[in-house]
């Protein structure tokens, strides 16, 4: 269980939210919600106890399951199964039981015997922990999840960002925690993941918050919702599901709007009277008590709440270039023995739209690290033509340095632009004020997404590499991307498994990995995105 009480958080001084008061208990299946950078991904880590609010407490009972939407991992080298396992200390069991066993097998005979004995005493350990149960369990959740063997038993440094986001989200699942904080988890998820999930976290019996942007997913799951308002700088709890919120939300904003309405004429009367009587001496009095009067009848109510900016997002004017600004020939990529893709050839032509379609671990991030000169192929090579300026929007936000402020960020790439420029382009992208002085590293997903577009604003590209450019963004966000796409003049190669930004792109050919196959666009690989 966790209770929050008189919760006030902060971003430097910014309020985020005041006086907050609620609880998740088990059987909770609460949805947060709320603009990108209104907090809620601020929300999480506190009450993960990752970080500490600037007043007020939250007191934790039971074991807790936190997905953040960047989860960090200090050993790089420990395998995807042994990070899944380890979420019920099995994982160490398991190594030591394998080793126990190759013991078992020696030729000397003093090897054997305290082999055997150390092998009776962990498998009892691994029994107490769930043991074969635990291991099959565990199978399940990595499988609907994709991460086949294969994966699992590659190091996680060897893994692109979606597949080790994938491990994270299984080992919060296998953990059997009381209560699970989830920060989008079906980012980077196909679409029978993302089925799969949904069914799982309808039948958690602990206690559950997510923050998702997957409305089906909130349909099916949600029990309560908490609306993070970040014009009022409060939280509104919804005890019903999400159809019903939605609907009282609705409710809500018609009767505030007729109750400031009738509120509004009635003060208006109020204060015309009142101007006829102040130019009386003897009615001065009078006039001065209906003015009060107005203005009371005016405090404590909300007209149609403010509405939530969006970032204005449009993507720059392209830089000239010649026909074909970017080739590239021959690439491959393996890590050991496994290969991820081999003999691929690609042109981008000016102006062109490249869709890369492909499975998980097929290889999509890594060809557009390679083509950005962020990862270097084993063999083959990439080829800048005349007047190539190129603009990368990593999925894991790979180009911003998130110990530099969001200003230092954007000078670094726009460094020709006047600085009354630059802010202005930040501005678009709803940071002002104090804002701009945070450090990269402290801002939500949604925060960094919009930030690492910024930059491409700023950078008048003429080939967009976008990898995922639509995750951690709400809706409005969202279609201002989509909107963006469709009037790019530029060249793009996009990854996504976002049906509708293909869609705005209204690409002309596709890239099939791990085989390399290109061919036209048709309508036919539109259904295998979501499935990619």
């Amino acid at each position: 269980m966790i209770t929050v009480q008189n919760l006030e958080l902060r971003a430097g001084a910014r309020l985020l939210m005041d006086e907050v008061n609620f609880r998740v208990d088990r059987g909770d299946k609460i949805g947060l919600v709320g603009r990108n950078g209104a907090g809620k991904t601020t929300m999480t880590k506190v009450l993960a106890g990752e970080t500490l609010p600037a007043a007020g407490s939250v007191t934790r009972t039971g074991t807790i399951g936190y997905l953040p939407q960047d989860p960090k991992v200090e050993d790089m080298d420990q395998l995807a199964r042994d990070r899944i396992l380890s979420a019920r200390n099995l994982a160490g069991v398991v190594a030591r039981l394998r080793q126990a066993e190759q013991d078992m097998a020696s030729e000397d005979e003093a090897v054997r015997a305290k082999a055997m004995r150390r092998y009776d005493r962990l498998e009892a350990e691994f029994l107490a922990g769930g043991g074969y149960a635990a291991e099959s369990e565990a199978a399940t959740i990595t499988s609907n999840l994709d991460l086949p063997e294969r994966i699992l038993g590659q190091p996680l440094r060897t893994l692109s960002g979606g597949q080790r986001r994938r491990v994270e989200l299984a080992r919060i699942l296998f953990s059997d925690a009381d209560i699970m904080l989830l920060d989008e988890p079906t980012n980077h998820l196909d679409a029978d993941s993302v089925v799969w999930l949904r069914e799982f976290l309808k039948n958690f019996q602990g206690g559950l918050l997510v923050i998702s942007h997957d409305v089906e997913l909130m349909e099916m799951v949600v029990n309560k919702v908490l609306y993070l308002d970040a014009n009022r700088c409060v939280i509104d709890l919804y005890n019903m599901g999400w159809k019903n919120y939605l609907l009282q939300r609705e409710q809500d904003a018609h009767r505030r709007k007729r109750e400031y309405a009738n509120a509004e004429k009635k003060a208006s009367a109020l204060m015309e009277q009142a101007n006829k009587m102040r130019a009386k001496a003897t009615k001065a009095v009078a006039a001065q008590q209906m003015i009060k009067r107005a203005e009371r009848l005016m405090q404590g109510l909300e007209g149609e709440r403010v509405q939530d900016r969006v970032a204005a997002i449009r993507f720059p004017k392209p830089a000239d270039c010649g026909k074909t600004p970017l080739t590239a020939r021959g690439l491959s990529k393996s890590y050991g023995s496994l290969e991820i893709f081999t003999d691929v050839d690609l042109a981008i032509d000016k102006g062109s739209r490249v869709v890369i379609l492909g499975f998980n671990g097929a290889g999509k991030t890594t060809l557009l690290r390679m083509l950005a000169g962020e990862a270097a192929p084993d063999t083959g090579e990439v080829r800048p033509g005349h007047g190539l300026k190129l603009g990368y929007f990593a999925q894991e936000h790979d180009t911003l340095d998130h110990d530099r402020t969001v200003l230092e960020n954007m000078r670094s790439a726009a460094p020709d632009l006047a600085d009354t420029e630059v802010r202005n382009i930040l501005g678009s992208f709803l940071f002002q004020g104090d804002d701009v002085a945070k450090p990269a590293g402290v801002l939500s997903g949604g925060e960094k997404t919009r930030l690492a577009l910024a930059t491409l604003v700023a950078s008048s590209a003429n080939v967009l590499l976008l990898d995922e450019p639509t995750n951690n963004l709400d809706p409005a966000s969202r279609q201002e991307i989509l909107n963006a796409l469709r009037t790019y003049e530029g060249a793009v190669v996009l990854v996504s498994h976002d049906e509708g930004a293909v869609e705005a792109l209204d690409p002309e050919r596709v890239v099939i990995l791990p085989d390399g196959t290109e061919d036209l666009w048709s309508q036919e690989y539109q259904d295998l995105i979501s499935l990619a």
